[in-house]
C-alpha cells in the first residue's frame, strides 16, 4: 500500500475559512497547502500533481470556474467547490463544468471531513482497481494505468466520475445500469433518488463522446431501466 502523503490544495481567500478547511485535511492525516488567489493557485497546479483541489468561486485574480475550466482541460484532479454561492444553478452549473462536488457555506466541519474522504476514497478505487488494464469498446481505448481515454485518436479531457461512469460501463458492456446502480458504484454512497446528480455527469459522458467521434452512439437510455452500451 502505498505510504506517499495525500496533498490537498485549498484555494480560499478569506483566511479564516481557508485556515479551518487546512485544519480539517491536517486533522485526517492529510496535507494542505493554502492559496489565496486564484493567481496563486494556477502556481501551485502548475508545480506538482495535486490529489484534490479544494475550491472557492469568488477569489481575486482568477474566478474558480475559471479554475476550474483550466484545471478540467488538463487534468483529472477531483475537486470540490466550497462556496457561499448556493444557487441550485450554481451547483448545476459547477457540475456540469466538471467538478465533483459541491458544499455550500456555511459548512459543517465533520461533512467536509467525511466527503473529502469519500472523494478520496473513491479516486483511488476508481483508478487502483483497474490498473494496468486496457479497456477497449469500439473506438474508445482506456488505458488505466495511465487513466488516458482516447476515442477516435482524440484524448478526452473527463472527471473523475465521468471517467468511473465510462469503466463501469465499458467493462459490463451487456448489463443495464440503473441510476441506483450508477450512484452506488461510482460515488459510492447510499442513492437517495437524486436523478439529477446522475443526469448531470451522463449528460457530460455523452457530449464528450459525441463530440470526439459525431457520427458514432456509444451510450443508450434503456426506458424505465436505465443505461447500457449501445451494441
Amino acid at each position: 500500500m502505498s505510504t506517499s502523503p495525500i496533498n490537498i490544495l485549498v484555494v480560499e481567500d478569506d483566511n479564516d475559512i481557508n485556515q479551518l478547511l487546512c485544519r480539517i485535511i491536517e486533522k485526517s492525516q492529510y496535507v494542505p497547502q493554502p492559496a489565496y488567489s486564484g493567481t496563486e493557485a494556477m502556481i501551485y497546479l502548475e508545480q506538482k500533481r495535486w490529489d484534490l483541489v479544494m475550491l472557492d468561486l469568488m477569489l481575486p485574480g482568477m474566478t474558480g470556474e475559471d479554475i476550474l475550466a483550466e484545471i478540467r482541460s488538463k487534468r483529472s484532479v477531483p475537486v470540490m467547490i466550497i462556496s457561499a454561492k448556493s444557487e441550485q444553478q450554481t451547483k448545476i452549473d459547477c457540475l456540469r463544468s466538471g467538478a465533483d462536488d459541491f458544499i455550500s457555506k456555511p459548512f459543517d466541519v465533520e461533512e467536509v471531513s467525511a466527503r473529502v474522504d469519500s472523494l478520496l476514497r473513491r479516486y483511488k478505487n476508481t483508478y487502483e482497481t483497474t490498473i494496468g488494464e486496457t479497456l477497449t469498446y469500439k473506438d474508445i481505448n482506456i488505458d488505466t494505468e495511465a487513466k488516458i481515454v482516447m476515442v477516435n485518436d482524440t484524448k478526452l479531457m473527463l472527471t473523475g466520475r465521468e471517467y468511473a461512469i465510462l469503466v463501469l460501463l465499458v467493462t459490463t458492456p451487456a448489463k443495464v445500469f440503473s441510476k441506483s446502480n450508477l450512484f452506488e458504484s461510482v460515488w459510492n454512497e447510499p442513492y437517495h433518488g437524486d436523478d439529477n446528480t446522475v443526469n448531470v455527469h451522463m449528460s457530460n459522458l455523452r457530449n464528450k463522446l459525441s463530440k470526439a467521434n459525431p457520427g458514432e452512439e456509444y451510450i443508450e437510455t434503456i426506458w424505465g431501466m436505465g443505461y447500457r452500451l449501445k451494441s
